[in-house]
């Protein structure tokens, strides 16, 4: 039980990892249809996560719990858009195809923009994979460790080009493959840290479990839409980008029915 607790902790993180080390690999910046279609891709992958894996269990658990089935999921996923909306708004970042930073002023390089763009999107997969495996140490109705499993297969699925699409602009500007693949690291790393937070707090946490749960699928659909769809469907190739969301969206469907 614990190995497979750290493995479904410890596989987004090695999703990104991976993506990162394309920089030794790859000599050029991925070309645009491949970089929509990956985008897309990423985006399928959340949106089908946050209903499979996070809503429909919110729901089951609510009505389980004697709460008004309805109220915890909508609430929770209210909290988690505006949430992300606050920090999107605070946290200094650029996106990769953008030239204007946004969030506070400061007066930090493109790079470190960069990084703090990435990791804001990794925040909540990482409390995402936390909180269903919380869930499932704790015997929560509709909740298991094999579905715990299949979300954090599916992360780390979209996180493998997630981070090659961010490393190999950086490593252009930072003109370093190995400080380049440490960013794209750096920027992983928090979602083991967040996903162990959430199962250390899961005593006081339990009773809201169905909001975290719909919190963490607004989270990351906000992600979905406020980044990775627009960042997909700007210029040419946007149809390759919605081939991506089907794929990506079909896949993770396929892992949460069948482990899960």
């Amino acid at each position: 039980m614990l190995q497979a607790v750290a493995v479904a902790l410890l596989l987004p993180f090695l999703g990104t990892t991976l993506g990162s080390a394309m920089v030794f690999l790859l000599r050029d910046r991925l070309s645009s249809w491949v970089q929509k279609l990956l985008l897309g891709f990423a985006s399928g992958i959340m949106m089908a996560a946050s209903v499979w894996s996070l809503l429909i269990p919110s729901l089951d658990m609510s009505s389980q719990m004697g709460m008004v089935e309805w109220m915890p999921a909508v609430f929770g996923f209210l909290a988690g858009m505006f949430s992300l909306l606050v920090f999107d708004s605070l946290v200094p970042h650029i996106h990769l195809d953008s030239t204007e930073p946004e969030g506070v002023k400061s007066g930090l390089g493109r790079s470190a923009m960069l990084f703090f763009a990435v990791t804001l999107h990794n925040v909540p997969e990482g409390m995402a994979v936390g909180v269903v495996i919380a869930g499932a140490l704790n015997g929560s109705v509709g909740l298991t460790i094999a579905g715990a499993m299949a979300l954090s297969i599916g992360i780390a699925i979209q996180n493998f080009p997630e981070g090659a699409i961010v490393s190999m602009p950086l490593k252009e500007q930072l003109g370093s493959r190995r400080r380049a693949f440490m960013y794209g690291v750096g920027s992983g790393i928090v979602e083991p840290i967040a996903g162990i937070l959430t199962i250390l707090l899961i005593d006081w946490l339990h009773p809201i479990l169905p909001f975290l749960l719909a919190f963490s699928a607004g989270a990351m659909i906000y992600v979905v839409v406020e980044e990775l769809i627009p960042e997909s469907q700007s210029g040419k190739h946007s149809n390759i980008a919605t081939v991506g969301v089907a794929v990506g969206f079909a896949l993770m469907m396929l892992l949460d029915v069948a482990l899960g």
